[in-house]
């Protein structure tokens, strides 16, 4: 089921329901009473509120138009220990150099309702407001953690580790993509570390056929988001 309820009366269904709404966003100076009511009501829920724009709302929403969105089943922040503890389908990116890319990445790692991202490497405070745009907010409702040591998150990891590289001896569909699972993306130039790669539980390829045998960084990442998607609705 996906993460999103989309307006007022879906939220509210959702509320009474009991489902577990972790964020709110809502349109920014709108002062439609119903709006304003469930806004009430989610906050004396304890339920985090944040507010976006017309275009933000448009964007995100489902089905649009609509006032309110509400975030299900995700915690949408978290730090490094946290999110491991919490487990899930976390996306590792290692080696990735372009903040661009990144943050198409986020975008893909979010829509396919992953537990969160990790991104290895440094980051100036530049480089992470050229990320965050380039994934248009969509971190405010996925936990992103930039500047990790990849050997290390696999060291603190209880569960399987998948690397998605040319060397692998699989497709995705073969894999299983379920339960508790890291899935590494290597970088633009050097792919995925040889360290990384020994300790992945299994490399998983990408079919391809053309003379040139690249990908873009989120193209092989979308297929298998895809596939992981369709594997933890079954």
């Amino acid at each position: 089921m996906t993460m999103q309820r989309c307006g007022i009366e879906a939220i509210e269904a959702a509320l009474d329901a009991g489902e577990d709404i972790t964020r709110v966003l809502a349109l920014r100076d709108c002062e439609d009473p119903r709006l304003s009511a469930l806004l009430d009501r989610c906050m004396d829920s304890g339920i985090d509120v944040i507010l976006g724009s017309e275009n933000d709302l448009w964007r995100m929403a489902e089905n649009s138009p609509a006032l309110a969105l509400a975030l299900v089943g995700r915690e949408p922040e978290a730090d490094l220990e946290t999110m491991l503890e919490r487990g899930g389908l976390i996306w590792m990116l290692a080696g990735a150099q372009y903040q661009t890319n990144i943050g198409y990445c986020i975008r893909v790692a979010e829509v396919s309702g992953a537990s969160g991202l990790i991104v290895t490497g440094e980051w100036s405070s530049d480089d992470r407001h050229r990320i965050v745009r380039a994934a248009m907010k969509t971190n405010r409702f996925m936990p992103v953690v930039l500047g990790c040591d990849g050997m290390e998150v696999l060291e603190s990891w209880n569960g399987r580790v998948v690397a998605i590289e040319d060397v692998g001896t699989e497709e995705p569909w073969d894999a299983d993509l379920t339960g508790d699972v890291i899935l590494i993306i290597g970088g633009e130039n050097a792919g995925i570390s040889e360290d990384l790669l020994a300790a992945a539980d299994q490399a998983i390829r990408i079919p391809m056929a053309g003379f040139t045998p690249s990908y873009n960084l989120q193209a092989p990442m979308a297929v298998v988001a895809v596939e992981a998607l369709r594997q933890r609705r079954s």
